[in-house]
C-alpha cells in the first residue's frame, strides 16, 4: 500500500497529518503535478480524475479523495480513533467535517484556483481548460468563509476542538480550511477568539507537515 501525493497540494497534507496522528508507516510517492504528471497513461489508469492524494492498495485497487482516504485508514488503523468511536460520535464528526469542507474549506479552494496566476488554465482540478478564472468566485469563497468562521467560533465556544472535545478529522480540515485562506490573504478575524484558540492549538500538534 502506498500513497501518491504532491507536497503542496492541501488535500495531500490533510491525508499526510491524519497518517501521522495515527503514526503509520506509509510509503508516500510524490508526483509531479506541476509538470502534469497526473495526465501520463500510468497516472490516468490509476486515477482517472488526475488529482491527489491517492492510495493504491496491494491489489492494484485505488482510492481517489482525500476523506475516502482517512475512512480506509481508520478502518485499517482504529487507534487513536480520528473519525470517533461511538454512533453519536462518528455522526457528529462526519457532519462537523461536511459542514467545514462545503461550507468552507471548498470555497477558498475555488477562490484561491480563481485568482492565483498558477492556476490558469486550472481552476477546475484535474483539468487543462481554457475556463477563465472569475473573480466573483474569488470574493463569494471569501464572504463564504467568513460565514463559516462565525459559526466555527460558537461551536468552539463551548467545545476544545470542533465536533467535541477531542480532535479529529474535523480538526483537520479545519485546520487546512484556514491555512488555504491564508494564501489568499483571508486572516482568521479578531472576534473569532474561540476559532483562533483552536488554531493555534492545532498548528502546535506534531503532525503538522512542515
Amino acid at each position: 500500500m502506498k500513497l501518491y501525493s504532491f507536497a503542496p497540494a492541501t488535500n495531500a497534507q490533510r491525508v499526510l497529518m491524519f497518517v501521522a496522528e495515527k503514526e503509520i508507516d506509509l510509503p508516500v510517492v510524490e508526483v509531479n503535478v506541476r509538470e502534469g504528471a497526473l495526465f501520463e497513461p500510468s497516472y490516468l489508469a490509476m486515477n482517472p480524475f488526475s488529482v491527489v492524494p491517492f492510495l493504491e492498495l496491494d491489489d492494484g485497487t485505488c482510492i481517489g479523495e482525500s476523506v475516502a482516504i482517512c475512512r480506509y485508514l481508520e478502518e485499517l488503523y482504529p487507534n487513536p480513533p480520528l473519525c470517533g468511536v461511538t454512533a453519536k460520535d462518528r455522526a457528529l464528526v462526519e457532519m462537523w467535517n461536511r459542514r467545514i469542507e462545503i461550507d468552507g474549506f471548498m470555497p477558498v479552494v475555488h477562490a484561491l484556483r480563481n485568482v492565483s496566476p498558477g492556476f490558469k488554465g486550472r481552476v477546475v482540478p484535474g483539468t487543462r481548460t481554457d475556463l477563465p478564472q472569475s473573480g466573483a468566485i474569488t470574493e463569494r469563497g471569501k464572504a463564504q468563509f467568513g460565514i463559516l468562521v462565525d459559526r466555527l467560533d460558537a461551536q468552539l465556544r463551548q467545545h476544545a476542538f470542533v465536533a467535541g472535545e477531542t480532535f479529529t478529522i474535523a480538526d483537520i480540515t479545519g485546520y487546512f480550511m484556514v491555512e488555504t485562506a491564508r494564501r489568499i490573504d483571508l486572516d482568521l478575524p479578531e472576534h473569532c477568539s474561540n476559532v483562533l484558540r483552536w488554531y493555534n492549538t492545532v498548528a502546535s500538534r506534531a503532525s503538522v507537515p512542515h
